[in-house]
């Protein structure tokens, strides 16, 4: 069948529904790009007797809504969530229990205040002002434990729950006035992490990605004092870079890399405590890998967008447990908007300095509307080509780019790997079904893992989001499962794939051939591959998940 356009497919899915009949979508992808007639990779997979029990029970769970789905969709293997931010994912209700116990009190929102338009009935955490004293108009968090209006307000307050946009407010303003709401809670990263591995342990997930971003104030402090070079700010030589580098590193930037290499470990120390691991009532949660990403923040002037940066490849290169980094804050700031070219070049450099540090990006979280035309023209492109990312969080405004096709098929190529976060598209940017470009990557054959983004705020899980890609966006079985395994093949897991080829699932590593069942245990020989690579161990022991769930599904 000749290749088909985005439009005519979504033409072609509108006539077989009005005449009630059902065509997978993974049989409609597979025809909308000419690679699938001349590359192995794209070509048609025969499903297997698992793969087509499995198709037919989501079918079947279709028809009852959202709830079936979700039941169905519960045990299925997810492999990882590659986008998640530690604070934004944890539940309002856990952060009340903390800061009870921290004595913090919570006050209404002041309606000036520059980070939160939001002033009506949103409340938010501050400190006591002198001992366990609460001042004006504030009460104390454990007020809420014996008043219930009180206790939803704060809910409301720290996420989407309940949030209808008015006029001058939307979902982008809720969501992010959320942050610092909550930002007077002393962090309590290895409770936060106990969290969301509590979480994603029953809904077999196996790896977690998390955003976070650890102590950087000394290295904001030298950017500042270092300044940024008159005659760049708009743009920056390599040059020019490395003697800010330089400078940077002479005046101790690196003092900041064991402190943030300990506040991870730590972290991971104290989940490890909570979850018992090791001992023999350890939790479910302890089997969850956790690895994490360095939070920059792009939302600040450049001096010290770039003394983050350096601080972060910095910590990556040092600690194994930092496995990459990424940029947040909103895309669509001032300063972000502003310097989004300038950022690409300040990555582009530590790339050539750092080549072995895993760079995921926020690129595309825009929709139109929310800035000029020419604002959504190139960030997708630049964060590929310039800033050298291997993932790309988001990407919603890619058909909104210069050469649309020509990106996608770049991103193919290239094996450029899209976080698709759908209930965060739908509650910031307000962007979901058919407006979604989800459809347009996946026949244009672009890699890409479902993830949630910040499932605290938006008040999901991941199963949620799966049960969404099939209802909203009609995926197929088989699309979830090349959901869950793509999130381990772009994983920045250490060790090389279990698989021959970037995004082909057909072929095993030779050591490792042998097909994966349920019962399979892994031959000397891949076992001893395995040993070698925490990637490829993550993706084994998804495919025998895979085939546990297919074995059983009904």
């Amino acid at each position: 069948m000749i290749g088909l356009h985005r439009a005519e497919v979504r033409t072609l899915l509108e006539v077989v529904a009005a005449v009630g009949v059902t065509l997978p979508a993974a049989f409609l992808l597979s025809c909308t790009s000419p690679n699938s007639q001349t590359n192995p990779q794209y070509r048609p997979h025969v499903p297997t007797a698992g793969e087509t029990r499995a198709e037919n029970s989501l079918n079947a769970a279709k028809h009852y809504g959202t709830p079936e789905l979700y039941a169905v969709l519960k045990p299925f293997p997810k492999g990882a969530d590659l986008h998640m931010h530690l604070s934004g994912a944890v539940y309002a209700e856990t952060f009340i229990a903390e800061a009870v116990r921290q004595g913090l009190c919570v006050a209404p929102v002041d309606p000036g205040k520059p980070a939160d338009p939001i002033g009506k009935d949103a409340v938010e955490f501050v400190a006591p002002v002198s001992g366990s004293r609460c001042g004006p108009g504030a009460v104390p968090v454990s007020a809420a434990l014996a008043n219930q209006a009180l206790y939803d307000n704060l809910i409301d307050s720290f996420s989407m729950r309940a949030f209808v946009p008015t006029e001058g407010i939307n979902g982008h303003d809720q969501f992010f006035s959320t942050f610092v709401r909550f930002g007077g809670l002393k962090d309590d990263a290895g409770e936060w992490l106990d969290d969301v591995a509590t979480r994603a342990a029953p809904q077999n997930e196996q790896y977690l990605e998390i955003m976070n971003t650890p102590t950087f104030s000394n290295a904001a402090k030298l950017g500042n004092q270092i300044g940024w070079p008159t005659g760049s700010e708009q743009s920056v030589t390599a040059q020019t870079l490395a003697g800010l580098r330089a400078q940077l590193l002479a005046a101790g930037l690196r003092t900041e890399v064991a402190v943030d290499a300990k506040e991870f470990a730590d972290a991971q120390a104290q989940r490890t405590s909570i979850e018992h691991c090791g001992s023999g009532n350890a939790s479910l949660a302890c089997d969850v890998r956790i690895h994490f990403l360095y939070q920059v923040l792009r939302g600040f002037p450049p001096q010290q967008v770039f003394a983050q940066t350096l601080l972060g490849f910095e910590v990556a290169t040092a600690d194994p447990d930092v496995v990459g980094i990424n940029f947040v804050m909103p895309e669509d700031g001032r300063i972000s908007m502003r310097d989004y070219h300038l950022q690409m070049q300040m990555l582009d450099y530590l790339h050539s300095v750092y080549p072995r540090v895993h760079i995921s990006l926020h690129a595309g979280e825009l929709a139109p509307g929310m800035v000029p035309p020419a604002g959504l023209a190139f960030h997708i492109r630049e964060a590929v080509e310039l800033g050298h990312a291997e993932r790309i969080g988001h990407g919603v405004d890619v058909l909104y780019e210069d050469h649309p096709r020509e990106l996608l098929r770049e991103m193919a190529d290239r094996h450029i790997d899209v976080e698709v976060n759908l209930s965060s598209n739908a509650g910031i940017l307000d962007i979901k079904g058919s407006d979604h470009p989800l459809v347009a990557y996946i026949a244009a054959h672009v890699p890409f893992s479902l993830s949630t983004d910040d499932e605290g705020v938006s008040r999901i899980d991941l199963t949620h989001e799966y049960a969404r890609a099939v209802d909203e966006q009609d995926l197929s079985y088989l699309d979830l499962k090349h959901s869950a395994r793509d999130s381990l093949e772009h994983s920045f897991l250490p060790g090389e794939s279990l698989w021959q080829k970037p995004d082909d699932y057909d072929h095993l590593k030779p050591s490792c051939d042998a097909t994966v069942t349920a019962t399979s245990k892994p031959s000397g020989g891949c076992q001893k591959f395995l040993d070698t690579s925490e990637k490829a161990a993550e993706q084994w022991e998804l495919e025998r998940r895979l085939a546990v769930f297919e074995q059983n599904v009904r």
